[in-house]
């Protein structure tokens, strides 16, 4: 005997009745179970060997010997406070005034709990029944000739009293309004990220700030020391002149050379104050009225030792990472929305009240009351559902492009910051020689113009020379004490270690 074929309508109803039954019984959402992408195996950030210690290098002054110590990249966490490996109670004092007073981290804060709000707001309203009591007095009359009864006369005016108390909950059978929750949840975190990511911002640019004042007040210092010097070379050969020892050319190219020297101390007097405006800025104080203490390179101490943690525990450091992992994870919830609103949406709802003549009776029983069940079944809308779920697929594609970028920019940040340490020491080291080299020569040729010698050129050209060694050993010191802070920042900055992050989600234990 052949068998009769099931019709397609029966079929399709019998399996959306087993999917709703599925559903309503196991309590499970529709759409994907989100999961956190795998971490990156790499044991290294950089190509080639990893870089575990520095070179070391021998200063020309011995007051900047800590300036020239190797650094050691050792497996560990960066520590919360990370600024103190600077041991500079000045910029300890200035980043927490910043933490404390800055726009930048109120305005996070304050989207923060924006939408901790919408979650709470959003919770009650899908996962609780909703209550609404109504009263209402109305004044009628009746005229019973309109209807046409005219045995009797029409009655007065009168006062009708309505009180009505309404309740309504809507199932949630196909884990729509729980993947709904999940993505706030997700926006949520996304928030505290970005709080954590702005406050780590914010720390470092003010410790690369103090950093860039202190270096440019070291090169004032040597291009102020140098002017002097030049001024009293200027002197000494205007003597000669008056002797006649030396022709006027000779004054001539001394007074062009200071004031060459000259020329550079309001630039770098501007470039300080800017500096200092920006660090009001960063502390929330106007830079007119801004209280900041001086930075100089001589109290700033260089980060003997920088933890280093794993390429695979990045991800789970850096707070601008866990938040592209959390945008990640609210587009996988919308595409659990998406795929509900594919199937039916069931909706309970009863009123209960009373109507009466009088006020005072309006609460002795209860004489109107109603139940009532509705679904709504999507039948034919044009393919916009369907739709609508292929873009929160498509969406959740762009997020997690967006989240693998990160992770590889984050892993570049890292290996580029260690390369940067590593050329640092190296810079350092033969900017340090060549500082000394030059301040040896430039001393045996004073001396021997002084005794005529050696012909004023080669006294200049020696003075030049010093002079740009002096200003590039400054920077090449405050260099490595600013690419010190890039690389605390690009591994995370310890953000987790904080009482403020308290409820967030910390790294894994090690």
């Amino acid at each position: 005997m052949r068998a009769i074929p099931t019709p397609p309508a029966r079929t399709a109803t019998a399996r959306f009745t087993l999917v709703a039954l599925v559903a309503l019984v196991s309590g499970c959402a529709v759409g994907p179970d989100f999961k956190t992408p795998d971490a990156v195996p790499d044991t290294r950030y950089t190509t080639g060997p990893q870089p575990t210690q520095t070179v070391a290098a021998t200063m020309p002054d011995s007051r900047d010997a800590r300036f020239g110590e190797s650094q050691s990249f050792v497996d560990g966490d960066v520590p919360a406070q990370w600024w103190a490996l600077y041991r500079n109670p000045a910029l300890d004092e200035t980043i927490r005034a910043a933490l404390a007073s800055s726009p930048t981290l109120r305005q996070a804060s304050a989207r923060l709990r924006e939408a901790q709000e919408n979650l709470a707001a959003r919770t009650g309203a899908t996962q609780f029944p909703s209550v609404d009591a109504k009263l209402s007095a109305t004044r009628q009359q009746v005229d019973l000739t309109s209807i046409g009864v005219t045995q009797f006369p029409s009655p007065g005016p009168f006062t009708l009293y309505n009180a009505t108390v309404q309740v309504s909950y809507a199932l949630d059978l196909f884990g729509g309004q729980r993947r709904e929750l999940e993505g706030l949840r997700a926006a949520v975190d996304y928030q505290r990220y970005e709080l954590e990511a702005a406050r780590l911002s914010l720390a470092a640019n003010v410790a690369t700030t103090a950093i860039r004042e202190a270096g440019l007040r070291a090169q004032l210092a040597d291009t102020v020391a140098i002017a002097e010097a030049q001024q009293r070379q200027l002197g000494i050969i205007r003597q000669r002149l008056q002797q006649g020892g030396v022709a006027r050319v000779d004054v001539q190219r001394q007074q062009a050379e200071l004031a060459q020297t000259q020329a550079l101390i309001p630039g770098l007097s501007q470039q300080i104050d800017a500096a200092r405006h920006q660090l009001a800025v960063y502390t929330g104080q106007t830079p007119a009225s801004a209280q900041l203490p001086e930075f100089r390179l001589e109290d700033m101490q260089l980060p003997d030792t920088l933890p280093v943690s794993l390429p695979s525990e990045l991800a789970r450091r850096r707070p601008d990472i866990r938040a592209a992992e959390a945008l990640l994870h609210q587009a996988s919830a919308d595409i659990g929305v998406a795929t509900a609103n594919l199937y039916p949406q069931i909706t309970l709802t009863a009123s209960g009240g009373t109507q009466q003549m009088r006020a005072r009776d309006l609460f002795s029983s209860m004489n109107v009351w109603s139940l009532a069940a509705g679904v709504v079944q999507p039948i034919f809308h044009g393919g916009e559902l369907r739709a609508q779920k292929r873009a929160k697929e498509a969406a959740y594609e762009q997020s997690l492009g967006a989240y693998q970028q990160a992770v590889l920019q984050g892993l570049q940040n890292v290996a580029d910051a260690l390369r940067t340490l590593e050329a640092d020491a190296g810079t350092l080291q033969a900017r340090a020689d060549n500082a000394r080299q030059t301040r040896d020569t430039l001393s045996i040729v004073s001396e021997q113009y002084r005794l005529g010698g050696v012909s004023q050129l080669t006294l200049l050209d020696a003075e030049r020379q010093a002079r740009q060694a002096a200003l590039d050993l400054a920077q090449a010191k405050a260099n490595r004490l600013a690419d010190s802070a890039a690389l605390m920042l690009a591994l995370g900055g310890g953000w987790w270690q904080e009482p403020a992050t308290v409820g967030m989600t910390a790294p894994p234990a090690k």
